[in-house]
């Protein structure tokens, strides 16, 4: 359901190489390059696009924080909120390749709105589990999986996207979490028994990601040593 490849979707909005953005069948699609089309005619900014993302996100944080006490369906509504962001994460970066409106701060824009957009969404995941520490130690892993990436693009390596719990994933995992949240709070309304089993699906879900993730920074730490050792064995 994920519409976004992961980190970096808008590679190249400033000085980063191409090489470093994972292939994605989605921005090949027809219907993408449309709306990308569009949207930059309309004059808007990969910049833009990206800020808009963060918008999404926290529409869809307020919906996961508002899902236990009122509507079920606000479940869904946390559901779209993350695809919508994904959505902007991956059109920012076509509008800037695709249609040429790369600028100077795209790789700024393109990096620090997904940190702020991973951050309200588990963060606010975990308040809607009522295991707030779970949702700050699901965005801690979360930063720890982009900031690895980051550092062994600065080494000199291509960075690299490998999962199991890279952004897209961990937003997969926590879009399906949504929905079964929201099949899980009819049950809860007809069985009090089952009155927190929303909220444990969430929290079972924010777990999977701490786990992913943290693994996901180990694979990544162990494949840029390698590469490094090879480098430094080839000089």
């Amino acid at each position: 359901m994920t519409l976004e490849n992961g980190e970096n979707t808008g590679a190249n909005r400033g000085q980063e190489p191409v090489k470093n953005r994972r292939p994605l069948a989605t921005r090949s699609a027809g219907w993408a390059k449309a709306l990308a089309r569009g949207l930059a005619a309309a004059g808007l900014t990969p910049n833009a696009i990206s800020v808009l993302g963060i918008f999404f996100a926290a529409a869809g944080a307020w919906a996961f924080i508002q899902a236990p006490y009122g509507s079920q369906w606000l479940w869904l509504g946390g559901a779209l909120g993350i695809q919508l962001r994904l959505l902007a994460n991956m059109l920012d970066g076509l509008v800037a390749v695709e249609e040429g409106k790369s600028s100077a701060t795209g790789a700024l824009y393109n990096e620090f709105p997904d940190r702020i957009e991973d951050a309200l969404l588990l963060i606010a995941a975990g308040y809607a589990a009522n295991e707030p520490e779970l949702g700050y130690l699901a965005t801690v892993f979360a930063f720890g999986t982009a900031y690895i990436r980051a550092l062994g693009g600065s080494l000199g390596l291509e960075q690299d996207f490998v999962g199991p719990m890279a952004k897209q994933h961990r937003m997969f995992l926590l879009t399906l979490g949504a929905i079964a949240a929201f099949g899980a709070s009819y049950l809860a309304a007809n069985e009090r028994l089952l009155v927190s089993l929303p909220r444990d699906v969430i929290e079972w879900t924010l777990l999977l990601i701490v786990l992913g993730a943290a693994f996901t920074c180990t694979i990544r730490l162990h494949r840029i040593a390698k590469l490094l050792r090879a480098k430094e064995a080839a000089e």
